[in-house]
């Protein structure tokens, strides 16, 4: 655990946002540091990018830790968790933004490739809700991460589609299974959005050629999708609850 600014018993709102190092996971860190929350920055390896997440939290007077744990890993999690409890004395809005993606045609993937996907985004995600849904307090929100790939049924992401269908179909049982907690369950499914994930592999032509079909002709940005998770968990997004929202530009 790296620490840069903690306040032990704060009263303040606590978010944990697993893959908070880089790209999405790292915009809504920042995002629900503005908002006030104390934020904890899950890493899987990298914690020189994690500590600058941190950093640019700090710097812009808020407060946030780096945590590393494997989100596939029930006991790292739950020490994640923990970690969390103890620094900040609760836990209100879980971001679960890590994820893998590997691209290839159905008939060509490698099967190792598809265990990879299956193991942190499917089981990753079945093991953050599991401890969100336990420790969760009144009022918060559990935030899941699909992609708009599922509507848009592109050639190549067959099994990355297949893992993000299962995370749709977890956070819907999941926002009914926690009835009666007060506790917000939704999932937030970004179209083509310019990370590191999205462009790795990608030539000019395909980039440009995805970047015009949204009818904002654009691509999304990292800010883009942590404005919805910003709403889905603060105050004006509590009557929004088990949904899948697209946030695409309108190309699905």
């Amino acid at each position: 655990m790296t620490e840069h600014s903690s306040t032990p018993g704060t009263s303040r709102r606590v978010a944990v946002v697993t893959g908070g190092s880089r790209g999405i996971g790292r915009e809504a860190a920042e995002r629900l540091a503005a908002d006030g929350y104390a934020v904890v920055v899950n890493y899987a390896g990298d914690e020189a990018e994690a500590d600058k997440t941190v950093a640019a939290i700090t710097e812009a007077g808020g407060e946030a830790i780096a945590v590393r744990a494997d989100v596939a890993d029930e006991t790292e999690v739950a020490a994640l968790f923990d970690a969390t409890e103890s620094t900040y004395g609760g836990v209100d809005v879980v971001v679960h933004a890590a994820g893998v993606m590997a691209l290839a045609p159905l008939v060509d993937l490698d099967l190792d490739a598809l265990d990879r996907m299956h193991r942190t985004n499917i089981r990753g995600t079945f093991v953050v809700d599991q401890q969100a849904a336990r420790r969760l307090r009144a009022g918060g929100a559990l935030i899941n991460f699909s992609s708009s790939v599922i509507a848009l049924a592109l050639p190549g992401y067959s099994a990355y589609a297949a893992t993000k269908g299962a995370v749709e179909a977890m956070t819907l049982i999941v926002a009914r299974e926690l009835r009666g907690r007060d506790v917000t369950v939704n999932a937030v499914a970004p179209g083509p959005t310019a990370t590191a994930l999205f462009l790795d592999g990608k030539d000019e032509e395909t980039i440009a050629r995805m970047a015009a079909q949204p009818p904002l002709e654009r691509l999304g940005t990292p800010r883009d999708i942590a404005e919805v998770v910003s709403f889905l968990a603060g105050p004006a997004g509590r009557w929004v609850n088990g949904q899948v929202l697209r946030a695409n530009g309108g190309i699905a």
